[in-house]
């Protein structure tokens, strides 16, 4: 991949979403959980918001808000559909464009997959506020590519060792090959209140140590929040609802409305 991935540039006063990945260093951490219910905290506090399903190979943002598309992104990318048919409405407010799950040839990052991807996404940008994309997990081309993409980066974590692993893996990659300045960590699951943000200062203890970005300054990570173990979570999660909706007042649903307030701020709003 020589070239690098450029988003459009718009005529002054042309509105475009601020686009966010949601990535994670190792699977089964919450992630997409976290992009459903984070965009769903985002359209309850005003913003037109779509979630881009940019996990193609494993895709199960559908599985996650029960939605059973006929047109996804395969038929997108085919030709088959245009944007349009493939976005749908999601429970909770805000916009999806979902990816068929099992699609091997979506695996690899080919120049067509590159192609299709970037006209899907420039098309979507003028449409709404906030465009959150629910990368997979790790540190493989694909994945590097849509998080290339984002001008910020959402990293969710557990407290679990291996996830923090996978995690500095993954923020390594980031630092060295996309230059990246900064991340935000969202820490999933937590125990007891202010576990994130110790784990966040010891990732970029780390960090510090041992990665040394080839130009520039060092990568730096901000604590966006955690989201507190909360059986209300496992339960929205088993019965296909968002938490956001089903349950508002769980631990887990105000932490996240939290996170959408301190994204609004620092980061939308700007």
């Amino acid at each position: 991949m020589s070239d690098a991935p450029t988003l459009p540039t718009f005529r002054a006063g042309t509105p475009t979403a601020k686009v966010m990945a949601v990535t994670s260093g190792k699977g089964g951490v919450g992630k997409t959980f976290v992009s459903a219910n984070l965009a769903a905290a985002l359209a309850r506090r005003g913003h037109r918001v779509l979630v881009l399903d940019a996990d193609l190979g494993l895709a199960n943002l559908d599985v996650v808000l029960n939605l059973h598309p006929k047109v996804t992104l395969h038929d997108v990318f085919t030709g088959k559909a245009s944007v349009d048919d493939a976005i749908v409405q999601a429970p909770g407010g805000f916009a999806v464009l979902l990816a068929g799950s099992g699609m091997v040839e979506y695996s690899r990052l080919t120049p067509d997959v590159r192609t299709e991807f970037l006209q899907v996404l420039h098309s979507i940008i003028p449409r709404y506020d906030v465009v959150l994309l629910d990368t997979g997990a790790g540190i493989s081309d694909v994945v590097l590519f849509a998080v290339s993409l984002a001008s910020e980066v959402l990293l969710v974590a557990t407290p679990e060792p291996t996830s923090l692993t996978d995690a500095y893996a993954a923020i390594k990659v980031l630092a060295m090959q996309q230059k990246r300045q900064q991340v935000r960590i969202i820490v999933n699951q937590t125990a007891r209140a202010g576990d994130g943000r110790a784990i966040t200062g010891q990732l970029q203890q780390v960090l510090d140590r041992f990665v040394t970005p080839e130009a520039g300054s060092a990568i730096r990570l901000l604590h966006l929040g955690d989201i507190p173990a909360d059986p209300a979570v496992r339960e929205a999660v088993m019965r296909r609802q968002l938490l956001m909706t089903v349950t508002p007042g769980s631990p887990a649903a105000m932490a996240i409305a939290q996170l959408a307030h301190k994204l609004d701020d620092a980061v939308i709003k700007r």
